[in-house]
């Protein structure tokens, strides 16, 4: 069997031997995986059977889920199951949360202790601290001296995600305190680890979702944060890698949100049939062409306005892109200030005061601007008048919409990410169009 990439010809067994020897030579797995992916189905199979389980585990932990789940299939289920007992234990649960129940159930029963962590992983939401943690850390006694405290860690450090942070704890496994690698070996022998470590110890419930836990280690500068139980039992850590995948998984949702098409995986892109995403973003279309449907009905109600002053005609695009660009900003500020935390429920009001003041001052500008251009084109000072003030208000109101619909969802529980594309769009067209034909309609008798 020949894999062809560039116009190279190499063996199965050439390219087995290449992954093997960059695993050696300290390649990073995420560099190996994106070369398996180059590889078909067949020779995924019979390469993954070649590898020993620990170099197939450090490859597949860096794959995306929906391609973790499509290689596990093609293995055997006793190699599969070698290969999950190899992964780091939240790696492995969150790629066994993949799976459906049966394919779980039947590769969970081949291995042991590894099962069972990987259950009580599961038991935990995937979106909450308790479903992204791992249970591979170091906890130590605290009434144990420094020097015993490095003999234990040099024998649980090779299974351990990371040694930066050595946790405290007491004999119920209460979380007592942190120290740091540095702070352990600095210590003098003979000095209790209860007399040097820190006691405020920044850690997180583990029902706590997953995108405040992300913010927490932001906000602390942390490499990793305690998960505990409401005893203040140490249950596990969140890593940063864990949390920067989190961040962009957060990140992803919101922009296809605001976007209008509901949340889509890399499996769906690419694999999905047509009509699974049709029905992922045409309700949100439906929407817009609702929308559309009664902009045109508002300029058919001020139809005899447009007949009369047909120049009214030429300014619609300009008043409703504005309209619409200003609606987009205001939201999409107010939506992201809220998934990070930078708005809080105090900070609203105080928010939405200030981006109304924004809004008046864009909209005094570009309303000036455009009067003082229709004014020089046509000649025609209330024609500059009406489509001036017309888009001062327009924008002054698109900004209050566009903070003000994402809150009214926000409010009541509800993503407000969803809102800030289609209902934020829809009904500043329908108000935008109101306000330039009214505006309009004052100023008729000067403008026939």
């Amino acid at each position: 069997m020949v894999f062809h990439k560039g116009g190279e010809g190499l063996s199965i067994q050439q390219v087995m031997q290449k992954i093997v020897l960059q695993i050696k030579d300290g390649t990073h797995p995420s560099d190996l995986a994106e070369l398996v992916d180059e590889l078909n189905d067949e020779q995924k199979k019979e390469l993954f059977a070649l590898l020993s389980d620990e170099e197939a585990a450090l490859i597949i932990q860096e794959m995306e889920d929906f391609d973790q789940v499509s290689l596990l299939r093609l293995l055997t289920k006793h190699k599969a199951s070698a290969i999950l007992k190899e992964m780091d234990i939240d790696d492995a649960a969150d790629l066994v949360r993949e799976l459906p129940p049966e394919e779980a159930k039947e590769l969970l029963a081949h291995i042991e202790e590894e099962a069972e962590e990987i259950r009580g992983l599961l038991k935990y939401p995937e979106d909450t601290a308790g479903g992204i943690m791992t249970t591979d850390f170091i906890a130590l006694p605290q009434n144990i001296p420094v020097e015993e405290a490095i003999t234990r860690l040099r024998e649980i450090a090779p299974d351990a995600e990371i040694i930066y942070y050595v946790y405290v704890v007491d004999e119920q496994a209460k979380l007592n305190g942190v120290l740091s690698l540095r702070d352990l070996i600095a210590a003098e022998d003979g000095t209790l680890l209860q007399e040097i470590m820190l006691k405020n110890v920044i850690s997180v419930p583990a029902e706590m979702d997953q995108e405040e836990v992300a913010r927490v280690v932001s906000r602390y500068d942390l490499l990793a944060v305690p998960v505990v139980d409401e005893e203040e039992r140490l249950l596990g850590i969140i890593t940063v890698d864990d949390i920067i995948d989190v961040i962009e998984e957060e990140a992803t949702e919101d922009i296809y949100r605001l976007a209008g098409t509901g949340e889509v995986t890399g499996s769906d892109l690419l694999g999905a049939s047509v009509f699974g995403l049709v029905g992922k973003r045409l309700p949100w279309l439906l929407i817009s062409l609702l929308g559309g449907l009664l902009s045109g009905s508002v300029i058919g109600a001020f139809e005899d306005t447009l007949q009369s002053i047909v120049i009214l005609a030429i300014f619609i695009p300009v008043i409703m892109g504005m309209g619409g660009n200003v609606g987009t900003q205001s939201s999409t500020l107010f939506v992201r200030g809220l998934a990070t935390g930078e708005i809080g429920p105090s900070d609203i009001w105080k928010y939405l005061f200030r981006e109304i003041k924004v809004g008046i001052t864009m909209g005094l500008i570009n309303g000036l601007a455009i009067a003082v251009f229709a004014y020089i084109w046509q000649g025609l000072p209330f024609l500059g008048l009406a489509v001036g003030m017309a888009m001062f208000l327009d924008i002054t109101l698109a900004a209050l919409i566009g903070t003000l619909v994402p809150l009214f969802f926000n409010h009541f529980g509800i993503d407000p990410a969803i809102t800030a594309g289609p209902f934020v769009t829809t009904i500043k067209d329908i108000t935008g169009l109101v306000i330039y034909f009214g505006t309009a309609t004052l100023f008729m008798a000067y403008l026939v």
